[in-house]
């Protein structure tokens, strides 16, 4: 069985260890674990194939920017012949504590441009989806420059494990199902 799995951020130097790039960097940390080697993908992203649990996996990071990740989602998932109940999509999300995870089924976007568009473009909201906490956005904060922002050190301490914990949050999507890793996970 295939599977799409997208990490969503955005593309450039400038946002590379920003909070809204926690989907990048989830992907980056399961490509280095499962051995994956990155490739263009139509112009829209960079993608690569691995065997998780005996199913076929597509990793993909869109290039896209946030706001336009489904573009390159639906590419693949169309290209591929892969069904929106095995796309799973990692991203940030403000409303939870740093390194928090959220692993569900489907759902609104929940206020995340990025799984917003990748909703429209697949026509359903049944798409699972981690969520990777980056909050709690200061009071004062403009959410904007909150998210664009860098982790200070000490989230950056919160994190390192988090990410460990998503990949492992993965592996036992493929292997088990999301209900056990909603259990385990959540």
């Amino acid at each position: 069985m295939q599977y799409l799995l997208a990490g969503l951020g955005n593309p450039g130097l400038e946002y590379e260890r920003t909070r809204h790039n926690a989907g990048f960097r989830i992907l980056d940390a399961a490509a280095r674990k499962w051995g994956v080697e990155w490739k263009p993908w139509q112009k829209l992203g960079v993608y690569g194939k691995t065997t998780v649990a005996g199913h076929d996996v597509f990793l993909l990071k869109p290039h896209t920017y946030m706001n336009l990740s489904g573009q390159a989602v639906s590419s693949l998932a169309r290209f591929y012949k892969i069904p929106p109940q095995r796309v799973l999509v990692c991203f940030d999300d403000v409303s939870l504590d740093v390194g928090k995870l959220r692993l569900r089924g489907n759902g609104s976007a929940g206020g995340q441009k990025g799984m917003k568009h990748i909703i429209e473009q697949l026509g359903t909201d049944q798409i699972a989806r981690l969520r990777l906490g980056i909050g709690p956005k200061p009071e004062k904060f403009d959410l904007v420059n909150f998210v664009l922002g860098k982790f200070s050190h000490d989230e950056e301490q919160l994190l390192e494990p988090a990410l460990t914990r998503a990949v492992c949050a993965l592996e036992c999507y493929f292997q088990d199902g999301l209900a056990p890793a909603m259990n385990q996970f959540n």
